[in-house]
Protein backbone atom coordinates (compact mmCIF):
# COMPACT_ATOMS: atom_id res chain seq x y z
CA UNK A 1 0.00 0.00 0.00
CA UNK A 2 2.71 2.63 0.93
CA UNK A 3 4.45 1.34 -2.26
CA UNK A 4 1.17 2.42 -4.52
CA UNK A 5 0.93 5.68 -2.58
CA UNK A 6 5.01 6.81 -2.64
CA UNK A 7 4.35 5.31 -6.72
CA UNK A 8 1.38 7.70 -7.35
CA UNK A 9 2.88 10.75 -5.58
CA UNK A 10 6.63 10.43 -7.41
CA UNK A 11 4.58 10.23 -10.61
CA UNK A 12 2.02 13.20 -10.03
CA UNK A 13 5.87 14.92 -9.17
CA UNK A 14 7.46 14.05 -11.95
CA UNK A 15 4.76 15.17 -14.26
CA UNK A 16 4.29 18.66 -12.49
CA UNK A 17 8.17 18.87 -13.32
CA UNK A 18 7.56 18.75 -17.18
CA UNK A 19 4.97 20.79 -17.55
CA UNK A 20 6.67 23.65 -16.06
CA UNK A 21 9.92 22.51 -18.43
CA UNK A 22 7.43 22.86 -21.12
CA UNK A 23 6.10 26.16 -20.36
CA UNK A 24 9.26 27.85 -19.44
CA UNK A 25 10.51 26.33 -23.22
CA UNK A 26 7.27 27.71 -24.48
CA UNK A 27 7.93 30.79 -23.15
CA UNK A 28 11.29 30.74 -23.78
CA UNK A 29 10.77 30.28 -27.99
CA UNK A 30 7.91 32.61 -27.30
CA UNK A 31 7.97 36.16 -29.65
CA UNK A 32 5.98 37.56 -27.45
CA UNK A 33 7.43 35.92 -23.97
CA UNK A 34 6.61 39.63 -22.17
CA UNK A 35 3.21 39.70 -22.56
CA UNK A 36 0.53 38.06 -20.73
CA UNK A 37 -2.18 37.14 -23.40
CA UNK A 38 -5.53 38.26 -22.13
CA UNK A 39 -8.71 36.72 -23.68
CA UNK A 40 -10.95 39.48 -25.76
CA UNK A 41 -13.80 40.78 -23.59
CA UNK A 42 -17.51 41.37 -24.22
CA UNK A 43 -16.53 44.88 -24.87
CA UNK A 44 -14.04 44.76 -27.55
CA UNK A 45 -15.18 47.17 -30.34
CA UNK A 46 -15.87 45.74 -33.49
CA UNK A 47 -14.27 47.81 -36.33
CA UNK A 48 -14.68 47.83 -40.64
CA UNK A 49 -11.85 45.30 -40.62
CA UNK A 50 -13.52 42.62 -38.49
CA UNK A 51 -14.69 39.83 -40.79
CA UNK A 52 -18.25 39.03 -40.16
CA UNK A 53 -18.93 36.14 -43.15
CA UNK A 54 -16.53 34.06 -45.67
CA UNK A 55 -17.95 32.15 -48.78
CA UNK A 56 -14.92 29.97 -50.65
CA UNK A 57 -15.04 28.36 -54.01
CA UNK A 58 -13.31 26.54 -56.35
CA UNK A 59 -13.75 26.54 -59.90
CA UNK A 60 -11.50 26.02 -63.28
CA UNK A 61 -11.24 30.23 -64.65
CA UNK A 62 -7.39 30.71 -65.34
CA UNK A 63 -6.43 27.05 -65.93
CA UNK A 64 -8.07 23.97 -66.91
CA UNK A 65 -6.12 21.74 -65.12
CA UNK A 66 -6.20 23.24 -61.95
CA UNK A 67 -8.76 24.67 -59.91
CA UNK A 68 -8.15 28.69 -58.61
CA UNK A 69 -10.32 29.84 -55.35
CA UNK A 70 -13.08 32.33 -55.40
CA UNK A 71 -13.33 34.23 -52.11
CA UNK A 72 -16.45 36.28 -50.93
CA UNK A 73 -15.20 38.45 -47.30
CA UNK A 74 -18.24 40.41 -45.77
CA UNK A 75 -15.67 43.05 -43.30
CA UNK A 76 -17.53 45.48 -41.39
CA UNK A 77 -18.59 46.77 -37.68
CA UNK A 78 -22.78 45.80 -39.39
CA UNK A 79 -23.86 43.34 -42.14
CA UNK A 80 -25.95 46.15 -43.75
CA UNK A 81 -22.94 48.73 -43.91
CA UNK A 82 -20.01 46.06 -44.60
CA UNK A 83 -17.84 46.06 -47.38
CA UNK A 84 -17.71 42.95 -49.27
CA UNK A 85 -14.22 41.87 -51.05
CA UNK A 86 -14.12 39.89 -54.38
CA UNK A 87 -10.85 38.25 -54.54
CA UNK A 88 -9.88 35.22 -57.27
CA UNK A 89 -6.52 33.20 -56.54
CA UNK A 90 -5.00 31.31 -58.87
CA UNK A 91 -3.86 27.92 -57.97
CA UNK A 92 -0.52 29.10 -57.89
CA UNK A 93 -1.65 32.02 -55.56
CA UNK A 94 -1.12 34.95 -57.39
CA UNK A 95 -4.17 37.38 -57.16
CA UNK A 96 -6.23 37.49 -60.19
CA UNK A 97 -9.12 39.64 -59.06
CA UNK A 98 -9.79 42.04 -56.15
CA UNK A 99 -12.74 44.11 -55.94
CA UNK A 100 -14.59 45.92 -52.54
CA UNK A 101 -18.29 46.46 -52.95
CA UNK A 102 -21.00 47.39 -50.88
CA UNK A 103 -22.54 44.66 -48.74
CA UNK A 104 -25.86 45.93 -50.33
CA UNK A 105 -24.78 45.22 -53.43
CA UNK A 106 -25.67 40.94 -52.27
CA UNK A 107 -28.78 41.99 -51.71
CA UNK A 108 -31.36 40.71 -54.06
CA UNK A 109 -34.89 42.51 -53.16
CA UNK A 110 -36.46 39.53 -55.28
CA UNK A 111 -35.28 37.11 -52.04
CA UNK A 112 -37.33 39.42 -49.39
CA UNK A 113 -41.24 38.78 -48.98
CA UNK A 114 -42.28 42.41 -48.82
CA UNK A 115 -39.29 44.80 -50.02
CA UNK A 116 -41.16 47.88 -48.65
CA UNK A 117 -41.60 46.17 -45.13
CA UNK A 118 -38.67 44.63 -44.61
CA UNK A 119 -36.89 44.75 -41.62
CA UNK A 120 -32.77 45.28 -41.22
CA UNK A 121 -32.71 41.36 -39.85
CA UNK A 122 -34.98 40.59 -42.88
CA UNK A 123 -32.10 42.35 -45.39
CA UNK A 124 -29.16 41.14 -43.69
CA UNK A 125 -30.57 37.39 -43.96
CA UNK A 126 -31.03 38.57 -47.69
CA UNK A 127 -27.25 39.89 -47.72
CA UNK A 128 -26.05 36.46 -46.22
CA UNK A 129 -28.30 34.33 -48.72
CA UNK A 130 -26.92 36.48 -51.33
CA UNK A 131 -23.06 35.50 -50.07
CA UNK A 132 -23.98 31.83 -50.16
CA UNK A 133 -25.09 32.07 -53.63
CA UNK A 134 -22.33 34.33 -55.42
CA UNK A 135 -20.55 31.42 -56.36
CA UNK A 136 -23.57 29.08 -57.78
CA UNK A 137 -22.15 26.86 -60.75
CA UNK A 138 -24.74 28.68 -63.10
CA UNK A 139 -22.98 32.05 -62.69
CA UNK A 140 -19.82 29.92 -64.63
CA UNK A 141 -19.78 29.73 -68.51
CA UNK A 142 -18.15 28.40 -71.32
CA UNK A 143 -16.97 29.32 -73.45
CA UNK A 144 -16.89 33.25 -71.73
CA UNK A 145 -17.99 34.23 -74.88
CA UNK A 146 -20.22 32.87 -77.31
CA UNK A 147 -19.56 32.64 -81.51
CA UNK A 148 -22.05 35.20 -81.84
CA UNK A 149 -22.03 37.63 -79.44
CA UNK A 150 -20.99 41.15 -80.57
CA UNK A 151 -18.67 43.47 -78.70
CA UNK A 152 -19.75 45.88 -75.93
CA UNK A 153 -18.16 49.30 -76.30
CA UNK A 154 -17.08 49.39 -73.09
CA UNK A 155 -14.80 46.36 -73.77
CA UNK A 156 -11.43 47.02 -74.86
CA UNK A 157 -11.32 45.68 -78.52
CA UNK A 158 -8.02 43.65 -77.81
CA UNK A 159 -9.28 42.00 -74.65
CA UNK A 160 -12.49 40.56 -76.81
CA UNK A 161 -10.49 39.01 -79.15
CA UNK A 162 -8.28 37.15 -77.32
CA UNK A 163 -11.11 35.81 -74.92
CA UNK A 164 -13.37 34.92 -77.84
CA UNK A 165 -10.64 33.21 -79.90
CA UNK A 166 -10.15 31.21 -76.55
CA UNK A 167 -13.08 28.23 -76.68
CA UNK A 168 -12.05 27.38 -73.55
CA UNK A 169 -12.05 30.45 -71.67
CA UNK A 170 -14.63 30.42 -68.38
CA UNK A 171 -16.71 33.56 -67.67
CA UNK A 172 -18.32 34.30 -64.31
CA UNK A 173 -20.93 36.47 -63.92
CA UNK A 174 -21.99 38.60 -60.64
CA UNK A 175 -23.69 41.92 -59.55
CA UNK A 176 -21.78 44.91 -59.07
CA UNK A 177 -21.91 47.83 -56.59
CA UNK A 178 -24.37 49.67 -59.37
CA UNK A 179 -26.94 46.68 -59.88
CA UNK A 180 -25.43 45.76 -63.04
CA UNK A 181 -24.29 42.16 -64.19
CA UNK A 182 -20.85 42.29 -65.25
CA UNK A 183 -18.95 38.90 -66.66
CA UNK A 184 -15.26 38.32 -65.86
CA UNK A 185 -12.91 35.90 -67.94
CA UNK A 186 -9.45 35.06 -67.91
CA UNK A 187 -7.27 36.69 -70.81
CA UNK A 188 -4.23 34.60 -71.15
CA UNK A 189 -2.48 36.84 -73.36
CA UNK A 190 -2.43 39.44 -70.42
CA UNK A 191 -2.58 36.99 -67.38
CA UNK A 192 -5.15 38.53 -65.90
CA UNK A 193 -8.92 38.71 -65.05
CA UNK A 194 -10.92 41.39 -67.32
CA UNK A 195 -14.10 42.30 -67.89
CA UNK A 196 -16.15 41.15 -70.74
CA UNK A 197 -19.24 42.11 -70.74
CA UNK A 198 -21.00 45.02 -68.35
Amino acid sequence: MKKTVLFAFAAAALLQLTSCLNTEREVGTSRNADKVYSPPTETARVSSRTVLNTVRAAHYFSNTKTKDTFILQLAGPKIMNGQARFIILSSTGDTLRKEVMPATALLDERQLDDPQAATVRDKEIAILRGMNSFFADDRFVQPAIPKAATQPGEVDAKVWSAVKADTRAVGFDYVTAAGKERRLAFDKSQQKAVIVAE
